[in-house]
C-alpha cells in the first residue's frame, strides 16, 4: 500500500510540474506537497463549492474536464477552468466566504491541495506568491464586476459599465481558420500524434471536403483510455457524427449559448452554416474565452498558452483595448497601471521562455532580466521603446566570453521577439542585446561604480535609466544582490547626489511668461508640448534621486516613490501627495492623447485640448515648480547650473 501511495503522488507531481506555479518547486518539495493532495471527482453539473459558502480548506486544480465559475446571481461567466487550472484562491488570499460558484462543467478530476501545506511554499517561493496573487486579483478584480464597482470607479462613470461584455458579445468570433482534418478510416494513434503535434485539441473528420464528423480530446480520453475502443481503432467509430455546424458569421454570445447548450467544447464553423458547404474553420472554448477577453484572468492564461511569439501580438491588442476600456470607465489609474503591468511582464515572460526554447543549450548560469525605464517603474501603459538588462552570475574568467556570448545571443532573440509583439528597439541600444547592459553581477557592479564614482552627464543619464529596475524574469537573489550594492555606494555619496539631483532638475519648467505652455521649439515637433521630458521627468528625476537618498529600495514606481517620501517626511507630506496625483494625472493624460492619436502620446498639439484639461495640466505644473525647488534645496543645487 506504501509503495502505492508513492506511485500515485509521483503521477500528481508529474502533472502539476507541467503547470504554473509548481513548474518553480524544486522536485523535493513538489513530490512532498504531491504526497499531501487529495484526489475528488465531480459529475457534470454537481458543485464543488456555492457562492457564499464558507471557505474550504484546500484550493483546487483541475486535473481532468472543467469547472465553470459563474456569479450565482445573474449566471454570469467569469471563467471555463480546464486541465492545469487553479480555482478557489480566496481562503488562501483573502480568509473569506467564496464570492462565486464552482460547478463541474463537466465530469472532471480534480486535486485538493491543502491550504495548511501549501502555505509555506506560497512564502518561501516569490514566483509562486507573484503568480498566485495574479491569478486571484486578475479573478477579483473584474472591472465590469457588480461587487467590486464601488471601489473600483471613480467618482464620474461613465455609461453602464456591464454593457461592455454585452457588446464584445455581439462582435463576430475569430476563430482558427487551420482546420486540422483526417478522413473517417485514419486510426486513431495516428489522430493522437497529429493532434499533439498540432497542439490542437479537436481533429475534424471529413469526407469529400465536407465535415462528418469530429474527434477532442474527451473522446480519445472517454472512448480509448478508457478501453472501449482499441488505439488502433478507426475515426469513424468513436467520431461525433453528424457534425453539428455554425455559420461562420456567428457572435461570441451565440457560440457561447451553442457550447453551454449542446455541452461541447468545440464548434465547426461551415460557409453557410450547415454540414453541405465546406468547413471554414474550428472555434474551441478557448478561443471563445480569449473573445470575452475583458477579464486579465483570461488574457494572462491565454498568454501563459501561447506557443508562438507572433500570437502574442494579437493579445496586446486586447491588453489595448482593455486598458481603454479601464480609462473609459474612469478606473483608478494605480489599479489599471497594476494589471496592464502585470499583463505587459506576463508577455515578456512569456517571449524569455519561448526563446529559452529556441537556444540549442540551457543557460549556463543562473541569470535574470531586467525591464528599466517606464517598465521598469510599472508606467508603460502604451507600446513605447524596449529598455532591458541581462544580469548573470559570476563564472571564472575563462569563462565570461562564452558566457556573455550566450546571453547576447538569448538577448537578440528576446529583442527580436519583444520587437515582433510591439516594443520598438531602443534608438540608444538601451538593451540586453548590446554587451553594455548585459553582464555579471561583478560586470554591473564595476558599471555601477563607474557610474557613481564619475558622475558627468552621460553617466547620471545611464544610471538614471538603469536605477529604475525591475526583475520580469529569473534569479531573485542576483537582482536582489545588485540592489544592495547601489545602496551600498550611494550612501552618503553627497557629489553623486548633487549630480543626480542636477540632472532632475535640467528639464525645463513647463510653462514659461503669462503662464504660457512652452512648446517644441524645432525639429519634428515644433509648436508641440512635450509632456514626456516637460511634466513627467521632472517628477520622475526628483522621485528617484529623493528615494535613493532614503536607502529605499524596491519601489521604482513614481508615485509610490513619492507616497513613500510623504511617510517619510511628514513636513512635506502635502507637497509629496501632489506629487503622486500629479504623476497619475500626467500618466493618465499622456495614455488617452496616446490612445486617440494612435501613437506614445507624447506630443501634444495644444489646439486639440479642451480648456479643462489645459487647467488640469496647469495645476500638475505648480507642483513641479514647488517639487524643483525643493530638491535645489536639499541638494545643495546652485542656481547656475553646470
Amino acid at each position: 500500500m506504501h509503495s502505492n501511495k508513492n506511485t500515485i503522488s509521483e503521477r500528481i507531481a508529474d502533472f502539476l510540474e507541467r503547470y504554473p506555479p509548481f513548474n518553480e518547486l524544486h522536485q523535493r518539495d513538489l513530490l512532498a506537497l504531491s504526497s499531501e493532495v487529495i484526489i475528488r471527482y465531480h459529475d457534470k453539473d454537481s458543485i464543488v463549492f456555492k457562492a457564499n459558502e464558507s471557505p474550504h480548506r484546500y484550493f483546487y486544480i483541475v486535473h481532468k474536464g472543467a469547472v465553470l465559475l459563474e456569479k450565482e446571481d445573474q449566471k454570469t461567466i467569469i471563467d471555463l477552468c480546464d486541465e492545469g487550472d487553479i480555482f478557489g484562491l480566496r481562503p488562501l488570499m483573502a480568509n473569506e466566504n467564496y464570492k462565486m460558484e464552482a460547478r463541474a462543467y463537466e465530469e472532471s478530476i480534480l486535486y485538493a491541495l491543502p491550504i495548511a501545506v501549501f502555505k509555506p511554499f506560497a512564502q518561501s517561493y516569490e514566483e509562486i506568491g507573484d503568480f498566485l496573487i495574479e491569478s486571484f486579483a486578475s479573478n477579483t478584480r473584474n472591472p465590469y464586476s457588480k461587487d467590486h464597482r464601488g471601489s473600483l470607479y471613480g467618482e464620474s462613470e461613465t455609461g453602464t459599465p456591464a454593457s461592455a461584455p454585452l457588446l464584445a458579445g455581439l462582435q463576430p468570433t475569430a476563430y482558427s481558420k487551420k482546420i486540422i482534418s483526417c478522413t473517417p478510416t485514419t486510426d486513431i494513434k495516428g489522430i493522437a500524434k497529429k493532434m499533439t503535434k498540432k497542439r490542437v485539441g479537436a481533429m475534424l473528420i471529413m469526407e469529400k471536403e465536407l465535415p462528418v464528423g469530429i474527434i477532442t480530446d474527451k473522446d480519445i480520453r472517454n472512448k480509448i483510455a478508457t478501453g472501449m475502443f482499441p488505439i488502433s481503432a478507426k475515426a469513424s467509430d468513436i467520431m461525433s457524427t453528424p457534425v453539428i455546424t455554425y455559420p461562420k458569421t456567428m457572435t461570441v454570445t451565440q457560440a457561447q449559448m451553442a457550447m453551454m447548450k449542446s455541452n461541447i467544447s468545440h464548434l465547426c464553423l461551415t460557409e453557410d452554416g450547415t454540414p453541405n458547404t465546406p468547413a471554414v474553420g474550428i472555434l474551441s472554448k478557448h478561443d471563445l474565452m480569449l473573445e470575452l477577453g475583458n477579464n486579465p484572468a483570461v488574457l494572462i492564461k491565454a498568454i501563459k498558452r501561447t506557443r508562438k511569439i507572433k500570437k502574442l501580438k494579437r493579445i496586446r491588442l486586447r491588453i489595448t483595448q482593455l486598458l481603454k476600456g479601464y480609462l473609459d470607465q474612469n478606473i483608478p489609474l494605480t489599479l489599471t497601471s497594476k494589471i496592464i503591468t502585470e499583463l505587459n511582464d506576463a508577455c515578456i515572460k512569456q517571449v524569455l521562455q519561448l526563446s529559452l526554447k529556441k537556444m540549442k543549450t540551457a543557460p549556463p548560469v543562473a541569470f535574470a532580466w531586467l525591464s528599466m525605464g517606464s517598465q521598469g517603474r510599472s508606467e508603460q501603459l502604451l507600446h513605447t521603446d524596449q529598455d532591458n538588462a541581462i544580469i548573470f552570475e559570476d563564472v571564472a574568467p575563462e569563462r565570461l566570453k562564452s558566457t556573455t556570448d550566450y546571453f547576447l545571443n538569448l538577448a537578440r532573440e528576446v529583442t527580436r521577439g519583444l520587437n515582433e509583439i510591439g516594443y520598438e528597439y531602443c534608438p540608444a541600444e538601451m538593451m540586453a542585446s548590446n554587451p553594455d547592459w548585459c553582464r555579471s553581477l561583478s560586470g554591473w557592479k564595476s558599471q555601477v561604480s563607474h557610474w557613481i564614482g564619475n558622475p558627468g552627464p552621460d553617466e547620471v543619464l545611464l544610471s538614471s535609466i538603469f536605477f529604475d529596475f525591475n526583475r520580469a524574469y529569473g534569479d531573485a537573489p542576483l537582482v536582489s544582490a545588485l540592489s544592495e550594492y547601489i545602496l551600498e555606494q550611494t550612501a552618503n555619496n553627497t557629489s553623486f547626489f548633487l549630480h543626480l539631483a542636477k540632472g532632475a532638475l535640467q528639464n525645463p519648467s513647463p510653462t514659461g511668461f503669462f503662464r504660457q505652455f512652452l512648446v517644441e521649439a524645432d525639429g519634428a515637433h515644433k509648436d508641440f508640448f512635450d509632456v514626456k521630458r516637460r511634466a513627467l521627468m521632472p517628477l520622475i528625476d526628483a522621485a528617484r534621486v529623493l528615494v535613493l537618498s532614503h536607502q529605499i529600495k524596491a519601489i521604482n514606481n513614481t508615485a509610490e516613490r513619492f507616497e513613500k517620501l510623504a511617510v517619510l517626511e511628514p513636513k512635506q507630506r502635502t507637497l509629496y501627495l501632489s506629487c503622486s496625483y500629479a504623476v497619475k494625472a500626467l500618466l493618465k493624460f499622456r495614455t488617452k492623447q496616446g490612445l486617440l492619436h494612435s501613437d506614445s502620446g507624447r506630443f501634444i498639439a495644444l489646439d486639440t485640448l479642451t480648456k479643462e484639461e489645459k487647467v488640469k495640466l496647469k495645476r500638475t505644473f505648480k507642483t513641479i515648480k514647488e517639487l524643483q525647488e525643493l530638491v535645489r534645496v536639499r541638494f545643495q543645487v546652485s542656481n547656475l547650473l553646470g
